[in-house]
């Protein structure tokens, strides 16, 4: 990350960078909602703690992320962030999530009141990652931590205008009793979240893929039933993807015809309930999709369903319709930005790929935003 660069150069210094990002979050947050706690004074210590550190011991490879302010989500985020702040990394604050009851987890509620979009106040900016996507598209912090079960980072990555990453079941610890949640991340360019990816995940920077990458476009799965300007906007997305040669199109052997993960999310989310249907619509669904990527390396999708709604209510479509289907398989995807609709408020484009290939979903997004400007 850039910030890192130049904190380990010595050409900015953490507590520089820090202090600026809360002076950023105390004029802005109070209409935005984003953070339900700021942890200044912490803050300051910790970043205080990173200069020194480096003036110690130089450019110290051991911490890649230094300096750079990041959210996490929830008032218990710092439990899942050991791995950040051991990089460097100086959290900030901890961002909103829906309160009590919050029907589909669209919104968040923020220290001052509810959390608003960044790009129109009177929209969501969706969940439940809702304080993570706002301070990110905000420019309050590069970096906000997130986790998603049924697209809670990828839509609100999406209704925000910013790069969301959920990972593959299993691959970082989470304590969800389901497996359906898992850690993700969001941020304001593909290379700042392989940065996360790195360092949550242990793993060495990834070689580029051979371009372009085969890719099957989707626009409802077979069965989500999608407005049609976002499936225009993820489209036409997808076609810049093709016109820079990052990707290519090929016709998968099957349809995309998924049976619709609703019924089985929501059984395997409901204590005593019949479980029998879920794992035969988990088992049809993972073949399904063991099948399409035998014919591709990425499977395309709009995020959400719908532009982001106000905050009176989602209406009766489920947000996320395109998204839920692979917490149930446990595919990593990642939310790109995929330009914006009528309204003004941003859209996103869904990429998803086999078990285990965050670097390939990360790759393949780096060259997208440097081939198309994005």
């Amino acid at each position: 990350m850039e910030i890192a660069a130049g904190v380990k150069a010595r050409e900015l210094r953490a507590t520089d960078v820090v202090a600026q990002a809360l002076d950023r979050i105390g004029r802005t947050d109070p209409h935005l909602c984003a953070f339900v706690e700021v942890w200044g004074e912490e803050a300051l210590r910790r970043a205080g703690e990173v200069d020194r550190r480096l003036e110690r011991r130089g450019a110290d490879p051991s911490l890649p992320l230094a300096g750079v302010p990041v959210a996490v989500k929830g008032r218990h985020g710092l439990r899942t962030a050991g791995p950040l702040l051991a990089a460097g990394a100086v959290a900030v604050g901890s961002t909103s999530v829906p309160g009590p009851g919050t029907p589909w987890q669209t919104w968040g509620l923020g220290a001052r009141g509810r959390t608003v979009n960044p790009w129109r106040a009177d929209r969501t900016p969706g969940g439940s990652s809702a304080g993570a996507a706002a301070a990110v598209a905000a420019g309050l912090v590069p970096l906000a931590t997130g986790g998603d079960g049924a697209g809670s980072v990828r839509i609100p990555a999406a209704w925000c205008g910013v790069v969301g990453l959920k990972t593959t079941a299993g691959r970082l610890p989470s304590a969800d009793r389901t497996g359906l949640a898992v850690p993700g991340v969001l941020a304001r360019s593909a290379a700042d979240a392989a940065s996360w990816w790195q360092v949550a995940a242990g793993e060495p920077e990834p070689a580029l893929p051979a371009l372009p990458v085969t890719a099957v476009w989707s626009p409802d799965l077979g069965f989500a039933g999608p407005e049609p300007e976002p499936v225009a906007l993820g489209r036409a997305a997808v076609e810049r993807l093709v016109a820079a040669g990052a990707i290519r199109l090929v016709r998968p052997r099957v349809p995309v015809r998924l049976m619709d993960p609703g019924p089985a999310w929501l059984a395997l989310r409901t204590p005593g309930a019949d479980l029998a249907g879920a794992h035969r619509v988990r088992a049809e669904n993972d073949r399904r999709l063991a099948a399409l990527f035998a014919d591709a390396e990425l499977l395309l999708t709009p995020t959400a369903p719908t532009a982001p709604h106000g905050h009176e209510g989602p209406g009766d479509r489920y947000s996320t319709s395109l998204t839920w289907a692979f917490n149930l398989s446990g595919h990593p995807a990642l939310s790109l930005p995929a330009g914006f609709g009528g309204d003004g408020c941003p859209a996103g484009l869904q990429l998803v790929a086999p078990h285990g290939r965050e670097a390939l979903l990360l790759a393949v997004a780096r060259e997208a935003e440097a081939r198309t400007g994005g």
